[in-house]
C-alpha cells in the first residue's frame, strides 16, 4: 500500500455567518420570472431553429458526417446480423403477444425505421422484446378471450374457435395499446419528463424483468407440451395457468413434446459452441436462423402437422399491411396498460442506451428518446404492429460485430422487409414449438438475474428486499400491476429511510475544524458546553417530530418536562403576587411599603434562582444541516420550534451548513423576524463552534484559524 502523502493548509479569516457570506461573495436576489421564462423557450431565432431541428431529428446532424470508410463494413455486417436474428425473434415474441407470427416480422421493420430516423442511441437494436410482448398479450387474452370466437361446427359437432376473427380483434387490440402507449411516451418527451425512468432503480427494472421472464416461460407451455390451457387474467393468474398446465399434462403431444426437446438441446448447444469460438469467428453463428431453417425443412418434409398434430405457424402472407387508425374506442379499456408499457419500453432502452453511450463516450437524450420511442410505437400501431423497445440479446449482437450507428439497425429492417415481401412463406411450416423453445434459451440471461439477490444481500439489503418484492409482486400481480406495486414499494422504502435516519452528536478531531459523530470515532471529543446534532436525512413532514424527539434523547434533555416546571413555576409566582396584593390592599398600606416586598422577595427567592440556565445543560446547541436539500413548512416550523424552546430555558441554538435552498426557505417559511437574523446561520460547523465559544466567554472574537 502506498503512503499516503500528508500536506498541509493554514487558514485565517473572520468567523463567518450566512449575513456575512451573503455580503462577501454578494448574493443575487434576481430570479427570473415565469413570463420571462416561457417568453425565452418561445423565441425564435435562425440558429435556435436549426437547433431544434438537429436536436429533435438527430439524423440529421449525424448522417451528413457519415464516413463509409470507418463504419460501412461494420454497419453491414452488424445490419445482416441483427436482421437475421430479428427474423425467429419477431415470429417468437408475436406469439407472446397472442398474434399471428408475421406482425412479429412487422413490428420488426417500421419502428425501427422511425428509431433510425428520431433515435440518439449509436447501438441499442429497436424491435420486439419478451417482456413488452408478454405485458401485450395479457391485455389480448383480456380482451379478446378465445371463448369470444366458439362456433358450433355442424361436421364435427363440437364447439371450435373461429382463428380468422380471433386473429384480427387481437391484431386490433395489440395497434390499439401500441399507438396509446406511443402517444404516452410523445406526451411525456415533451414536457421533458424523460427523469420519470430514475423511479426504476436497476434492482427493480431487474426484477421485474425477472418477474415477467416467468410470465413468459408459463405462457409458452403450451405450445412446448402441445396443450391448450384456459388463459386467465387477474392477480394471481400465473399461479391458476401452472395449475392448468398441470392438470393437462396428461393430454401432452408427444410429437410436439419432442420437438421442444430436441430444439432447446440444440439450441443450448449451439449457443455453447458460439460462446467458444466467439473470439476466433469475426461474426456470431446465427444460431436461431439455423434452427428455424433446419425447423422448417424437417417439418416440411416429414409433415408434422398432418402426421404428429404439431402445431405450425401457418398463413405467412406476403407484402405489408396498408396503414389503418386503430379502434379508438379501445382506448379506454386499455389506457392503464398502454401507461405502463410506455414506461416499462422506456425504461429498458434508456437503460441500455445509457450503458453503451457511457462506453463510447457519447450522449443519449433522454426525453429525445421518449419522442423516438413514442413515433416508433403510434407509427407501428398504425401499420398493426405492437409495442417495442430495445433488445439486450441483439444490441450485443449489433455492438459486437461492429454495428457503429443505427444505419445498422436500418440495414435489418430492410433485411426483414426482404424476408416479408419475398422469402416469408417459406416458413409457414416451422413449428410453434420450435419458436418457443428459441424463447426459452434465450431467457437465460435474465434467469442468471437470480444471481443478483446473494450480491444485494452482502452489498444492500434494502435494494435485495426491492428486488425480492418487485419479482413476488410481478409474479402474482401480472406485469402491469407489478410495475405500479413494484415502485410504490420502492418509494416507500425511500420514505421510510428517510423517517428512519441516523441521529448523531458530533465531535471535533482534535487539531482540525472536522467534526465527526462521537459513536463512530475514538479519539473525536465532544465540545465542552456545546452539543453539536445532527441527522443524516431531509427534515420534511414525515420526520420532523423525530428529529426533535432524538435531540432531546441525543442531548438528555426533556425541554417539554423543562417548560412545564418553568411554566407552573411562573404560574405559582403570579398568584403569590396576587394574593400579596390583596393583603396589602386589605390592610390599607398600614404597613411601610418595603415590608410587602420584602416578604415577596423572601417568598419567591426561589423562583428567582433559576433565572441562570442550570449547570448540567449545554450553553449551546449547533445544528448541523448539511445533509438537509430542503425544508417544508413543518420543517420550518420545528425549527423555529426548537430555537424558541432551548431559548426559554437559556440554551442558544445556531443552525450550520445551510445549503442556498435551505436558506431560502427558511426565509419564506418565517423562520426570519426582528429578532432571529441570519447571524444564527453559520456557514461551517467550525465557525458556529467558534461563535458560541466566543459568546459563553463574552469575549467575540470575529477571527478563526484552522
Amino acid at each position: 500500500m502506498a503512503e499516503r502523502k500528508i500536506m498541509g493548509y493554514s487558514v485565517h479569516r473572520e468567523i463567518l455567518d450566512e449575513g456575512a457570506v451573503d455580503e462577501m461573495a454578494e448574493k443575487s436576489d434576481s430570479k427570473t420570472s415565469l413570463r420571462e421564462k416561457v417568453k425565452k423557450s418561445v423565441r425564435c431565432s435562425g440558429p435556435r431553429a436549426k437547433e431544434c431541428l438537429l436536436t429533435s431529428v438527430p439524423v440529421v446532424s449525424w448522417l451528413p458526417r457519415y464516413s463509409l470508410k470507418e463504419n460501412a463494413l461494420g454497419d453491414l455486417i452488424s445490419g445482416l446480423s441483427v436482421g437475421i436474428m430479428q427474423l425467429p425473434q419477431g415470429m417468437a415474441y408475436a406469439l407472446l403477444a397472442a398474434v399471428p407470427p408475421v406482425f412479429g416480422l412487422y413490428s420488426s421493420f417500421y419502428p425501427v425505421l422511425i428509431y433510425f430516423i428520431f433515435g440518439t442511441s449509436k447501438h441499442i437494436s429497436i424491435g420486439t422484446y419478451a417482456v413488452m410482448s408478454v405485458m401485450i398479450g395479457g391485455v389480448i387474452e383480456r380482451l379478446a378471450p378465445d371463448s369470444d370466437f366458439m362456433e358450433w361446427d355442424n361436421l364435427t359437432n363440437e364447439t371450435i374457435i373461429n382463428i380468422t376473427n380471433r386473429d384480427a380483434e387481437r391484431v386490433k387490440v395489440a395497434a390499439a395499446v401500441t399507438l396509446l402507449s406511443g402517444i404516452f411516451q410523445i406526451l411525456l418527451g415533451l414536457v421533458q419528463f424523460g427523469f420519470v425512468v430514475t423511479y426504476l432503480s436497476e434492482p427493480l427494472v431487474r426484477g421485474y424483468t425477472t418477474g415477467a421472464a416467468i410470465h413468459v416461460i408459463v405462457s409458452q407451455l403450451k405450445y412446448t407440451f402441445g396443450i391448450n390451457p384456459k388463459r386467465y387474467s387477474g392477480p394471481c393468474a400465473l399461479i391458476y395457468t401452472v395449475l392448468e398446465v398441470c392438470f393437462l399434462l396428461p393430454k401432452t403431444n408427444i410429437g410436439t413434446l419432442v420437438v421442444s426437446i430436441v430444439a432447446i438441446v440444440g439450441l443450448i448447444l449451439a449457443k455453447e459452441l458460439n460462446s467458444y469460438l466467439s473470439k476466433k469467428l469475426p461474426i456470431p453463428i446465427p444460431v436461431e436462423l439455423l434452427g428455424v431453417v433446419i425447423a422448417t425443412v424437417v417439418s416440411w418434409q416429414v409433415d408434422l402437422e398432418n402426421k404428429y398434430k404439431v402445431d405450425v405457424v401457418g398463413l405467412i402472407p406476403s407484402g405489408l399491411q396498408p396503414p389503418a387508425l386503430p379502434d379508438v374506442s379501445l382506448f379506454g379499456k386499455v389506457i392503464g396498460d398502454a401507461f405502463a408499457l410506455a414506461v416499462v419500453g422506456y425504461g429498458i432502452a434508456i437503460s441500455l442506451g445509457r450503458i453503451f453511450a457511457l462506453k463510447y463516450g457519447y450522449s443519449v437524450d433522454s426525453n429525445q428518446e421518449l419522442i423516438a420511442l413514442g413515433l416508433s410505437n403510434s407509427v407501428g400501431g398504425i401499420f398493426q404492429c405492437f409495442a417495442v423497445s430495445c433488445s439486450m440479446s441483439r444490441s450485443m449482437v449489433q455492438e459486437s460485430t461492429g454495428g457503429k450507428t443505427q444505419v445498422a439497425g436500418a440495414l435489418s429492417a430492410v433485411v426483414i422487409l426482404f424476408i416479408t415481401l419475398w422469402i416469408g412463406y417459406l416458413f409457414e411450416d416451422l413449428p410453434k414449438a420450435v419458436l418457443a423453445a428459441i424463447i426459452f434459451v434465450n431467457l437465460h440471461g435474465m434467469m442468471k438475474q437470480f444471481m443478483d439477490i446473494p450480491a444485494l444481500w452482502k452489498s444492500n439489503k434494502v435494494d435485495m428486499l426491492v428486488w425480492l418484492v418487485t419479482f413476488i409482486l410481478t409474479v402474482l400481480l401480472n406485469p402491469d400491476l407489478g410495475l405500479a406495486a413494484s415502485i410504490g414499494f420502492s418509494l416507500l422504502t425511500v420514505i421510510f429511510r428517510t423517517q428512519l435516519p441516523k441521529y448523531s452528536l458530533l465531535g471535533q478531531i482534535p487539531g482540525t475544524d472536522i467534526y465527526r459523530p462521537l459513536e463512530d470515532y475514538s479519539q473525536v471529543r465532544p465540545v465542552p458546553g456545546i452539543l453539536i446534532f445532527r441527522s443524516s436525512a431531509t427534515l420534511y413532514f414525515a420526520n420532523a417530530e423525530m428529529y426533535q424527539e432524538s435531540l432531546g434523547k441525543k442531548s438528555d434533555i426533556d425541554i417539554t418536562k423543562i417548560l412545564s416546571a418553568k411554566k407552573k413555576l411562573e404560574a405559582k409566582r403570579k398568584r403569590h403576587e396576587m394574593k400579596i396584593a390583596k393583603k396589602a390592599a386589605k390592610k390599607n398600606a398600614v404597613h411601610t411599603e418595603g415590608e410587602p416586598e420584602m416578604e415577596v422577595q423572601k417568598d419567591i427567592a426561589i423562583i428567582e434562582v433559576d433565572a441562570e440556565p442550570s449547570p448540567s445543560l449545554p450553553r449551546a446547541i449547533i445544528l448541523d444541516l448539511s445533509p438537509v436539500n430542503f425544508l417544508d413548512t413543518v420543517g420550518v416550523k420545528t425549527l423555529r420550534r426548537i430555537r424558541g424552546d432551548y431559548g426559554e430555558i437559556g440554551v442558544e441554538v445556531v443552525l450550520a451548513g445551510c445549503q442556498t435552498g435551505v436558506v431560502d426557505n427558511l426565509q419564506s417559511g418565517g423562520f426570519f423576524n426582528d429578532k432571529v437574523t441570519k447571524s444564527c446561520l453559520f456557514s461551517t460547523v467550525h465557525d458556529a463552534v467558534l461563535y458560541c465559544q466566543s459568546s459563553r466567554t463574552g469575549i467575540v472574537d470575529k477571527e478563526t484559524y484552522f
